[in-house]
């Protein structure tokens, strides 16, 4: 069995970036996983703090996939860390999601998005299903 998670109001909507669970991370406060995830594409850049302070997911989302703005080189080699990061920052530091996450034992978490092969498992389910990986590695780190 897997579990399945997308829209932030389904049952594990928490396990989204875009669910307001903020949590404290490079000595500042996101408001989600997003936030800081779609913020790091700028890193040390105006856009950094820019994307911090919107008010939801979905601004921090369009303005880090705004490519008029200068991409920081490295991101393709760094994205998975930085995700790995915001991850685990969210879920240590929120106890009912930390709670939430053990929970799910050793179910395999799967994103099921409808156009993202790389984070989720896409339309036809052969996606890379990055975000669900790391969400499991986060649940074995936790359980120690």
């Amino acid at each position: 069995m897997a579990i399945y998670f997308y829209k932030i109001n389904d049952e594990y909507g928490c396990l989204s970036n875009f669910s307001h669970h903020g949590f404290e991370l490079a000595g500042k406060w996101w408001m989600t996983s997003e936030h800081y995830f779609q913020a790091q594409k700028y890193s040390g850049t105006e856009y950094e703090e820019v994307i911090r302070l919107l008010d939801n997911p979905m601004k921090a989302a369009e303005m880090g996939r705004n490519r008029n703005l200068p991409l920081r080189r490295d991101w393709e080699q760094v994205k998975d860390n930085v995700m790995r990061k915001a991850v685990f920052a969210k879920f240590s530091q929120n106890d009912e999601l930390k709670t939430l996450l053990l929970n799910t034992g050793l179910e395999c978490i799967i994103e099921k998005t409808t156009n993202d092969y790389y984070w989720g498992c896409g339309t036809d389910g052969s996606g890379k299903n990055m975000l669900g990986i790391i969400l499991m590695e986060t649940r074995e780190k936790l359980r120690v």
